[in-house]
């Protein structure tokens, strides 16, 4: 099972009439997936967390040879920003890998035929050559305030190589980058910055305020992709690609979080300043990832920013503003 990648266009892999299991379709990017998944009327699985909790290993497996899923998006995930990262460590590092590990092992155990699994950008070394290609793993130290997120992370890729390697499995691995999009999180305690600089753009406006504060020196660049985007090319991935390499997910062009900033101020309606807190932290200085092996299997995003973020901005005023 450690396959070459196909030629573009050619399919390796089909879920029509398979039992597909979205692992976490809570969360943004298991949502986007589930309403990828029903737009070609697939058999979707989903379990509530009050119903089965991931981090236990025997529920887990007893539930997957009850449920009998074929192909599995591993997306379920204890997600957050620098500071929920930087408060609860202990419970990225170990909620990451308790659910991670049972679900792969399950996987295997259950004769899962194929298993994908979503990492996240933070695995890549804090200094990192942009833009990052798959091979810059390991290569650095990563960034501190994000590490036990991102350890897990790498963990869980390595034990999805792991076991094609051991037992053959025909498990993958994809690596996207900044998301946003419906069903993110808006909580300021916890959320990444897309989500974080649209609610307080809105609630600086609301409230009449005539500043918008924005963490860190507004310098540092990242890459956004929106989930929907993203949720079809975990799909794409799932069908066209079969090797032990993980794969980018990326949109191609970063921005500066300070010209991000002056843009949903602009989308949201807020015509105050936008003002720099230098004593927060920046993060990584840059982060742009190289998709062109994403992209050599027929892939690529179809959302601009822009777009996406009036849609974004859209959502949370319907589901969010109120809160």
């Amino acid at each position: 099972m450690n396959g070459s990648t196909p030629p573009t266009g050619a399919a390796l892999y089909s879920l029509k009439a398979k039992r597909v299991w979205v692992a976490g379709h809570g969360g943004m990017v298991g949502s986007a997936l589930v309403r990828r998944l029903q737009s070609e009327n697939y058999e979707v699985l989903t379990v509530a967390r009050q119903t089965l909790d991931l981090r236990d290993q025997a529920g887990t497996l007893a539930w997957m040879r009850k449920e009998k899923p074929q192909a599995v998006f591993l997306a379920a995930a204890k997600v957050g920003g620098i500071a929920a990262n930087d408060t609860l460590p202990a419970e990225f590092l170990f909620d990451n890998l308790a659910l991670e590990t049972n679900i792969i092992d399950a996987a295997r155990q259950s004769g899962v035929e194929k298993l994908l699994f979503l990492g996240s950008s933070c695995i890549y070394p804090k200094h990192a050559a942009q833009p990052i290609s798959e091979d810059a793993l390991l290569t650095g130290a990563l960034e501190e305030t994000n590490q036990w997120y991102a350890v897990a992370k790498i963990a869980g890729l390595k034990l999805a190589q792991a076991y094609r390697r051991q037992f053959a499995c025909d498990f993958i691995s994809a690596m996207p980058t900044n998301l946003y999009g419906p069903n993110d999180n808006f909580d300021l305690a916890a959320s990444h910055v897309m989500p974080a600089l649209i609610r307080k753009a809105h609630e600086a406006k609301v409230q009449g305020r005539n500043e918008l504060i924005v963490w860190g020196t507004g310098t540092p660049k990242r890459e956004f992709l929106h989930v929907d985007d993203c949720a079809d090319a975990l799909v794409h991935l799932m069908t066209h690609y079969s090797a032990e390499q993980h794969v980018n997910i990326g949109a191609g062009e970063d921005i500066a979080i300070a010209t991000l900033a002056e843009l949903i101020a602009a989308i949201v309606g807020f015509t105050g300043r936008v003002v720099f807190d230098t004593t927060k932290p920046d993060g990584t200085p840059r982060k742009l990832l190289d998709s062109s092996k994403l992209r050599a299997l027929g892939w690529s995003p179809r959302i601009g920013l822009r777009d996406g973020i009036v849609s974004a901005y859209r959502w949370f005023l319907e589901n969010r503003a109120a809160e």
